[in-house]
């Protein structure tokens, strides 16, 4: 039959509907965590940069808050409106694992680690149930902070061992000033610290492989000891504490050493700004152990589309982020605190040549030594258990502490309380 002017006028419409479709734009949806101004500046100075570069993908930022994104995420994918790609880090992974809104980035991240060679300590906490959960993108891990000038002028050494970093906050704990500055509140900050105390006194395994809590044992016991003992040597309101209090004491030089993710910022915008005077050393570690760990919380992305253009289009984006002419731009939304995750981002020029990170170029270089040797509670047996979420979320380590430094229960007596609440949580 010869087709007719109609039938020919539909096929043409037909070919014109498919010729669209197939260049129509993917739009994206990107949360993240990063609420400061300038961090969400640089975010979207990128995403415009990405958008231009790929008419065919545009991906939009809308921040949110870490205080609220345990509540509204589960709530938006529930209502259809969770967002493509969502920013994380490992104990917020098992959350969303759990509503089953979390894909996996297993060949993705594959080909990115071929091309960018990532840290362990940032991807083991994302590889678990036979699969990996999210891209690392930046990682932060605690440190030793002090002052070189201090030292010098107590004859100081940079402590090692923890007797000789005990040794050290009591000789610097003269004429106002606070040998070191550590919290004692009921809050992450301070699962945190205590946390690194344990990593150094060969405690770093809060679960057994088959589930059970493990953290009643003489390593754990001996970590709080010691974290009591200098705790003694930090002002009196740590009970209160933050990391900006923390960070205030050390900028005023009210406290000689405090542990923490960076103090580069307040230290150049409110204290001496001194790049030769700032020291920076591995946490030291307990003379049974043969060397330095830390806590890092390695952040990620993650996937949580389940349409495959728009999975397709997330890898896209995650892999331009990660490519060295832009990563150290991601990074330096917050210079002297975000590192690098991958080997050639920690080369990149797009990431030294900052001015704060080149200014304080050796103390980044030590900061990111320190985070490879990175644990995290909950995220170091390979297996991950749901119930770490629940764990971290009530400061069970923490609380802990509390009760040695505010209660005067005896170590001991604390761990073995930590235990009993840890594995109710677990049952």
């Amino acid at each position: 039959m010869k087709p007719t002017g109609l039938s020919l006028l539909a096929g043409f419409a037909a070919l014109l509907l498919a010729g669209t479709a197939q260049a129509e734009t993917v739009k994206l949806t990107l949360w993240h965590m990063e609420q400061p101004p300038h961090r969400v500046q640089r975010v979207q100075e990128l995403l415009d940069e990405f958008n231009k570069a790929h008419p065919d993908i545009q991906v939009s930022q809308e921040p949110q808050s870490w205080g609220e994104v345990y509540a509204k995420a589960p709530a938006a994918f529930a209502a259809g409106t969770g967002p493509d790609i969502l920013f994380t880090i490992p104990d917020f992974t098992t959350v969303i694992k759990g509503i089953d809104a979390v894909v996996p980035v297993d060949d993705l991240v594959k080909e990115l680690d071929g091309k960018h060679g990532f840290i362990e300590a940032a991807l083991k906490p994302y590889q678990y149930d036979d699969h990996v959960w999210a891209v690392p993108a930046y990682n932060m891990a605690l440190s030793l902070w002090y002052r070189n000038s201090v030292f010098k002028e107590a004859g100081i050494e940079v402590p090692k061992t923890w007797s000789e970093w005990q040794a050290a906050a009591e000789k610097l704990s003269v004429d106002g000033r606070y040998g070191i500055g550590l919290p004692a509140n009921k809050q992450l900050y301070t699962d945190q610290t205590v946390y690194t105390f344990m990593v150094n006194a060969g405690a770093a395994d809060i679960y057994k492989d088959d589930g059970s809590v493990d953290f009643d044992k003489p390593a754990t016991v001996e970590a709080y000891d010691f974290y009591s003992k200098l705790a003694k040597l930090s002002p009196a309101d740590n009970g209160s504490w933050t990391w900006g209090e923390a960070e205030a004491c050390f900028a005023s030089d009210t406290c000689g050493m405090i542990l923490q993710f960076s103090v580069i910022n307040t230290y150049d915008t409110q204290a001496e700004g001194d790049a030769a005077d700032l020291g920076v050393a591995a946490v030291p570690h307990a003379e049974s152990q043969g060397g330095s760990g830390t806590i890092s919380y390695p952040n990620a992305l993650m996937v949580t589309t389940k349409d495959e253009a728009r999975q397709k289009a997330a890898g896209t984006f995650i892999a331009w982020l990660l490519e060295p002419e832009n990563y150290g731009r991601f990074l330096n939304m917050e210079p002297g605190l975000f590192l690098p995750v991958t080997g050639d981002g920690a080369k990149a020029d797009s990431f030294w040549n900052d001015p704060v990170v080149t200014k304080y170029k050796a103390q980044v270089e030590t900061m990111i030594a320190n985070s490879h040797g990175g644990k995290l509670f909950g995220f170091t047996t390979g297996k991950v258990f749901p119930s770490i979420g629940a764990i971290s979320a009530q400061n069970v380590i923490a609380e802990t502490l509390q009760q040695i430094v505010v209660d005067g229960q005896s170590p001991a007596d604390a761990v073995k309380a930590g235990q009993a609440k840890m594995s109710d949580i677990a049952r």
